[in-house]
């Protein structure tokens, strides 16, 4: 394999920061970003749009939530006379360390602690995030990108889109609830966006059935539900796509919406 196109894997100091709630905006009806700042944000690294953070959110009736420490060993350690907070994981959207801010894209379907504290979160209001621990930086190089992706992947895919060359090709394929759902992302003129939706019983599976891979090297990136990315995985694998030319995960889990797997590398 050209060495120009191989993954390449960092790692980072871990750091637990408290942050405060600057702005709150409203991307689709299923979509909210929330902009975080705070002194502790400084050195915060993110140098992948496949990078994940874990959020921490304050118990009920609490103003802010309990963050972990590092102990001795390398471990993390919470404080043994509080309960852990609520945590999931999240994709750094976009971080500008000139303005001091993170975002972070939140799906905000009815229910759910994230989408709960999402839906109520106020400037000043606060939120614990602890890493990312590492990166896969896949490189930008290939001769096409393949995104593929329900709502929970696409803070994701839309970070990835902006961060492509001008030059790029490929494809993005994007399913969401509805039509209302969809928002407009920028990306290369080469990259062909297509979005499907549950409301018309349709998945991304059935949107790949029949669509051959292009010619030349190229990178298939995949996120959303478990079940549906084993699917995908699946497809992939029957068209002779390498283990090394696929990232494929599992962001939640019908029943269980905190999993988070790694399905290619099973």
């Amino acid at each position: 394999m050209n060495t120009e196109l191989e993954i390449q894997r960092l790692r980072h100091p871990l750091r637990f920061r408290l942050l405060q709630v600057a702005r709150v905006s409203r991307l689709s009806p299923s979509m909210l970003r929330i902009t975080l700042v705070g002194d502790e944000l400084d050195g915060f690294i993110s140098a992948s749009f496949d990078d994940h953070v874990k959020l921490f959110f304050p118990e009920s009736g609490a103003k802010q939530p309990t963050l972990p420490s590092i102990a001795e060993d390398g471990g993390i350690r919470f404080p043994a006379d509080k309960p852990k907070p609520p945590m999931r994981d999240y994709t750094p959207r976009r971080y500008d360390a000139a303005a001091g801010e993170l975002d972070i894209d939140f799906v905000v379907h009815a229910g759910g602690i994230a989408a709960d504290w999402a839906l109520s979160a106020q400037p000043g209001d606060k939120l614990g995030i602890g890493g990312p621990r590492g990166s896969r930086v896949i490189p930008s190089g290939f001769d096409w990108h393949w995104l593929l992706g329900d709502e929970s992947a696409l803070p994701a895919i839309a970070r990835r889109l902006e961060e492509l060359p001008d030059n790029a090709r490929g494809l993005a394929l994007i399913l969401a609830d509805s039509p209302d759902c969809r928002f407009e992302l920028t990306a290369p003129d080469g990259v062909e966006i297509i979005w499907r939706y549950r409301s018309r019983s349709e998945s991304l599976e059935q949107a790949l059935d029949g669509r051959g891979l292009p010619s030349g090297a190229g990178f298939v990136w995949a996120a959303g539900e478990s079940g549906e990315m084993r699917a995908i995985h699946q497809q992939l694998k029957q068209r002779g796509l390498s283990k090394d030319r696929m990232r494929v995960a599992g962001y939640w889990k019908r029943g269980d919406a905190g999993a988070h797997e790694s399905i290619s590398e099973e």
